[in-house]
C-alpha cells in the first residue's frame, strides 16, 4: 500500500501521488501516460497531471490497481 507521508517530490498537489517505493517498471506511464511519467534519470515514476475528466480518471486507478509495488495512492484530496 502507497505511503502519503513518502511521496517522491515530484508529484503534483492533488489526490493521486506515487511513493518512494517506486521501481520504475513502466506500468503506471504506460497504463495513463498523460498523468504518469518517469524522472529524468528513469529512476521512479510521479504524478505529473492530477486527472481532469472521468476517463482520466479511470485510467489513474486502473495504473494504481496495477502497480507491482504498490507504490500509487489515492489520498482522496
Amino acid at each position: 500500500m502507497a505511503d502519503a507521508s513518502d511521496k517522491v517530490a515530484e508529484n503534483v498537489p492533488g489526490k493521486y501521488y506515487v511513493d518512494t517505493n517506486c521501481s520504475a517498471c513502466m506500468v503506471c506511464c504506460d497504463t495513463a501516460p498523460d498523468n504518469f511519467k518517469m524522472t529524468d534519470d528513469e529512476e521512479h515514476a510521479f504524478v505529473c497531471k492530477q486527472p481532469e475528466n472521468a476517463d482520466e480518471e479511470a485510467l489513474c486507478e486502473e495504473a494504481m490497481e496495477g502497480c507491482p509495488e504498490e507504490t500509487i495512492g489515492d489520498d482522496g484530496a
